[in-house]
C-alpha cells in the first residue's frame, strides 16, 4: 500500500512538472502590453465590429442619393376562373369565364434629390397577355411602354432625405471618433490589468522576502531567548511575525495567479502562456495645457458629437410634427410613350404619347388638436434636449479641468513615491542590522518592515495613476500629446 501511494505521488509530480515546462513564459514590458491590447484584446475586436456596423450604415445612407436600377417582373401569371363584369345594357353584373396567362417586366432607373425630396425615374416596360378563351380575335395582346419619365415632388411634407443629409455624416464622424475613444478605453483597461498583475508580482516578492526574513529572525530570536538576552514576549512576537509571513505568502501566490489569469484573458492568451511583467522605469516629461485640451475635446470628443446629434434628431422631430400638422400634398407627373396591339414589333414602332398629372393632398379638418399637440411635444423635447446638452457640456468642462490638473500633478507624485520607496528600503536595512546587534526592539523592526512594503506598493500605485490619467487625457481630446498629432488609424484596414 505504501509503495502504491509513493508511486502515485511520483506520477502526480511528474505530470505537474511536465505541465509547468509546457507553459511558455512571456516577459512583457508596459509598452508591449499596450500594443498587444490594441490588436488581441476582445474589447478592441468589439470596437472594430462596432465601427464596421456604423460604416455600412453610412454606406446604405449614401446609396439613397445614387441612381438605382431595378428590373421587376412576373413570369408567368396564370389565371383560370370567372371575372365579375358589369353590363351597361342590362345594368347587371355577369360572370364570364377567364383562362389567361400573362407576363410582365419593367426596367426602372430612379434618382432621388435630397435638397427638395424630388424623385425622378425613367421606366420601360412590356406586358403580354394570352387569352385561351379568345377564338374570334387574336388571343395574344401586348402593352408596351418604350419610355416613361416620372416625377414625384412632395409639397409641404417632411423631407426625410434632407434631414438625413444633416444627421448621417455627423453620425459617421462620431462613429470614427468613438472607435478611437474605444481604443483609448482599451488602453486604460490594459493599464489596470498590467499594474494589477505587476502589484501582485511585487506582493509575491515581498511575501517571499518577508517570510525569509521572518524565518531568519525567528531562528535568531530563539537562540537569544535560550541565552536569556530577550524576553519571552519578544520571542512570541517574532513567532507571530513568522506565522503571518507564511499566511501572507500563500495569499500572495493565490492573488498572483488570479491577476495573471485576468491579464492573460484580456490579451487573448490561453493557459499555456505564463506572463511576467517588467515595470516601466521612466515616465514621459509631459505637462498639458487646459485650454488646448478643452479646444481639442470640443472638436474631437465623440460624447460631445453625439450631443449634437441629439439636438439634430430633436429638430428633425419638430420639423416632422410641423409638416404633419397642416396641408400635405404631392405632385406626380408622368410623360412617355405607350402602345398596345397583337403584334409586338408594331407596338414598338408606332407608339403614342401618354401623359399623367395628378396632385394628391391631405388636409386635417378636425383632429381634436392632435397635430398641434404632437408639435408642442416635439418643441418641448427639443428645448429639454438643448438644456441637457448645455448642462452636460458644463459638467464635461469642469471634469476636464480637474482631470488635466490631476494629470499635471502625477509626475511629481511618481517622483515622491520613488524617493519614498528608496528611503523606506534603506531604513529597513539599517533597522534590520541594528536589530541583529540588539540595538532596537522587535516592534521597531516590524514598523520598518511594514513601511518598506507600503512604500513599494505606493510607488506602483503612483505609476498606475500616472498612466491612467495619461490615457484618460488622450481619450478626452483624441490627441497624442507626446508626438503632437491627432490620434488616427487606418479605417480601410478595419473593414478587411
Amino acid at each position: 500500500m505504501k509503495k502504491l501511494l509513493l508511486f502515485s505521488i511520483i506520477i502526480m509530480l511528474l505530470v505537474s512538472a511536465k505541465k509547468i515546462n509546457a507553459q511558455e513564459v512571456k516577459k512583457l514590458t508596459f509598452e508591449e502590453v499596450i500594443k498587444l491590447s490594441e490588436v488581441q484584446s476582445p474589447n478592441a475586436l468589439m470596437a472594430t465590429h462596432r465601427y464596421r456596423s456604423s460604416y455600412w450604415a453610412y454606406r446604405s445612407y449614401q446609396a439613397q442619393f445614387r441612381p438605382s436600377l431595378f428590373l421587376r417582373g412576373t413570369v408567368p401569371n396564370y389565371s383560370n376562373g370567372f371575372d365579375k363584369v358589369y353590363n351597361s345594357n342590362t345594368n347587371q353584373y355577369t360572370y364570364t369565364p377567364k383562362n389567361t396567362i400573362s407576363s410582365s417586366g419593367t426596367l426602372s432607373l430612379s434618382q432621388a434629390v435630397g435638397l427638395t425630396g424630388t424623385t425622378f425615374s425613367l421606366q420601360s416596360g412590356v406586358n403580354e397577355l394570352y387569352d385561351f378563351g379568345q377564338t374570334a380575335v387574336q388571343p395574344r395582346q401586348y402593352n408596351v411602354t418604350p419610355v416613361s419619365i416620372n416625377i414625384t415632388q412632395p409639397i409641404r411634407q417632411y423631407n426625410t432625405l434632407r434631414w438625413q443629409q444633416k444627421i448621417e455624416p455627423v453620425k459617421y464622424d462620431a462613429a470614427k471618433k468613438t472607435y478611437l475613444a474605444n481604443i483609448e478605453a482599451v488602453h486604460m483597461s490594459a493599464v489596470q490589468n498590467f499594474f494589477a498583475l505587476a502589484l501582485a508580482q511585487i506582493n509575491k516578492q515581498i511575501a517571499e522576502m518577508n517570510y525569509s526574513n521572518a524565518d531568519t529572525l525567528y531562528r535568531i530570536a530563539k537562540g537569544r531567548y535560550q541565552l536569556g538576552t530577550i524576553a519571552e514576549d519578544e520571542l512570541l512576537q517574532m513567532q507571530l511575525s513568522w506565522l503571518n509571513a507564511e499566511t501572507n505568502r500563500k495569499e500572495a501566490d493565490m492573488n498572483l495567479r488570479d491577476r495573471e489569469i485576468r491579464l492573460r484573458s484580456f490579451l487573448g492568451y490561453n493557459e499555456n502562456v505564463r506572463l511576467e511583467l517588467i515595470l516601466p522605469n521612466e515616465i514621459p516629461n509631459l505637462q498639458v495645457d487646459t485650454k488646448e485640451v478643452l479646444d481639442l475635446a470640443l472638436k474631437n470628443n465623440p460624447d460631445l458629437i453625439n450631443q449634437q446629434i441629439s439636438i439634430l434628431n430633436a429638430q428633425s422631430n419638430v420639423a416632422q410634427a410641423r409638416a404633419n400638422m397642416g396641408l400635405n400634398a404631392s405632385l406626380n407627373a408622368s410623360l412617355g410613350l405607350s402602345q398596345r396591339g397583337a403584334d409586338f414589333m408594331s407596338t414598338v414602332e408606332n407608339p403614342s404619347q401618354s401623359q399623367t398629372v395628378n396632385v394628391g393632398f391631405t388636409l386635417p379638418i378636425l383632429d381634436w388638436g392632435r397635430g398641434r399637440g404632437n408639435y408642442r411635444m416635439a418643441q418641448s423635447s427639443l428645448e429639454l434636449t438643448q438644456v441637457q446638452v448645455k448642462q452636460a457640456l458644463t459638467d464635461f468642462q469642469q471634469n476636464l479641468f480637474l482631470d488635466v490638473e490631476q494629470f499635471n500633478l502625477q509626475k511629481n507624485q511618481v517622483a515622491i513615491a520613488a524617493l519614498s520607496d528608496t528611503v523606506a528600503q534603506k531604513r529597513y536595512e539599517v533597522t534590520k542590522q541594528r536589530f541583529l546587534i540588539g540595538k532596537i526592539a522587535v516592534l521597531d523592526l516590524n514598523d520598518a518592515d511594514s513601511r518598506k512594503d507600503e512604500n513599494r506598493r505606493a510607488y506602483v500605485q503612483a505609476l498606475q495613476n500616472y498612466w491612467n490619467y495619461f490615457y484618460n487625457i488622450r481619450s478626452l481630446a483624441l490627441y497624442d500629446f507626446l508626438n503632437r498629432k491627432p490620434l488616427e488609424t487606418d479605417y480601410d484596414k478595419l473593414l478587411k
